[in-house]
Order: structure tokens, then C-alpha cells, then sequence
């Protein structure tokens, strides 16, 4: 699957950045996007950490520097990540998985966070951070390209409107969290596997 392009607004020459992406709006001064590398582990867990305390889910948020290499960075890993800096400084990031979307019959890009720290909000980085993994997806020839938003963070949801991405008011989401997984995998003596005695 394709590489992050770096962004660079110091160096455009080199980085293998679209004219189109420059130009959709300004960005600071030394400012890049750039691929997560191992090392980035515990820059990861603090990003996923400031993440979960802004929307209130801190009690939520068992991220370990250990689980933040295994499965975003490491030899394992089942997501990849971008993190976007200011003048070599940790501005933000993203992390994406790939999905498969069965109707559309082609590969799809699930977002799972995008964060920016607050001292560098305003300045256009959360929607590079959108549009570099857009193109990721794009470049992947995927079918699909999608997130889920908290409904109170409607200046969230106004970015992801203007970039062109539609609120599935049909749809819900459904989860199991590990204890009712565990629960449903293991001790549910209706489910039809449980019966056949497998």
C-alpha cells in the first residue's frame, strides 16, 4: 500500500508534494507531514493519550508506548500512522487502517484518530493531516474513505463537511468491548457454535 508523501513547506522541491496540496490552504512555517517510524512510539502514546483526555475518554484510553509499537509501528502492526510537525516540534497526527468494502468491490481507508495539539490549532494542520491520508486511500484505489466524529465536536464535523465527506445519519455504530466479546465468544451457550459443542 503507498507511503505518506512528506509535506514540506520549507523544501516543496524535494518532497513529492501535488501543486493542488500547497495550494488548499496555508500552512506555518516548516511545517511536514511525515511517516511514523518505530522511535515514535512514545510520541504516539502521548498523542493518543491528549486524544482521549480532549474528548473525554481518558477512562477509556489503555494505550501502552508497548501497544502503540505492536500495532501501529511494529513488525505486527495492524494501522499505520502519520504525524505532522511545526519547525521539527510534534503538531499532530493520524492514524489509518485498511478495510475492505464488499459493494464497492475495491479496497477502503478507515481514519481511527486525527488529533492536533491545541497550540497549533487554526493554522490548517487537521485538515492536512485529512488530506494527506485521503490521498493515501486515493492512491490505494480505494472505494471508500471513512471515520466516525463525537457528535459534540461540530467544529470536527464542519471540517469533515467542507472536505466533501457526508454525515451517514442511517447508519449506526455497533460495539462489543473486550469483557462483552469475551462474554459472546466464550459463554453464550445459544450461539449456534456452542451448540455443535466447537
Amino acid at each position: 500500500m503507498p507511503e505518506p508523501t512528506i509535506m514540506n513547506t520549507a523544501t516543496n522541491s524535494d518532497s513529492g508534494l501535488q501543486p493542488a496540496a500547497v495550494q488548499s490552504g496555508a500552512r506555518p512555517a516548516g511545517f511536514r507531514i511525515r511517516a511514523a517510524k518505530p522511535a515514535d512510539a512514545p510520541l504516539l502514546h502521548e498523542f493518543i493519550r491528549e486524544l482521549a483526555y480532549y474528548e473525554g475518554l481518558a477512562h477509556e484510553c489503555h494505550i501502552t508506548v508497548e501497544a502503540a509499537f505492536e500495532y501501529i509501528l511494529g513488525p505486527r502492526r495492524v494501522a499505520d500512522a502519520i504525524i505532522a510537525e511545526v519547525e521539527g516540534q510534534p503538531a499532530g497526527f493520524a492514524v489509518y487502517y485498511w478495510t475492505l468494502s464488499t459493494f464497492a468491490a475495491r479496497p477502503g481507508l478507515y481514519l481511527e484518530d486525527l488529533f492536533v495539539r491545541p497550540a497549533f490549532r487554526k493554522q490548517g494542520i487537521g485538515s492536512a493531516l485529512l488530506h494527506e491520508v485521503g490521498r493515501i486511500a486515493h492512491r490505494a484505489g480505494c472505494g471508500r474513505f471513512e471515520w466516525i466524529a463525537l457528535k459534540w465536536n461540530e467544529k470536527a464535523r464542519a471540517l469533515y463537511r467542507s472536505s466533501g465527506a457526508r454525515e451517514m445519519e442511517k447508519w449506526l455504530l455497533f460495539r462489543m468491548d473486550s469483557d462483552a466479546l469475551a462474554k459472546f465468544a466464550c459463554e453464550n451457550p445459544g450461539h449456534p457454535l456452542m451448540k455443535n459443542g466447537e
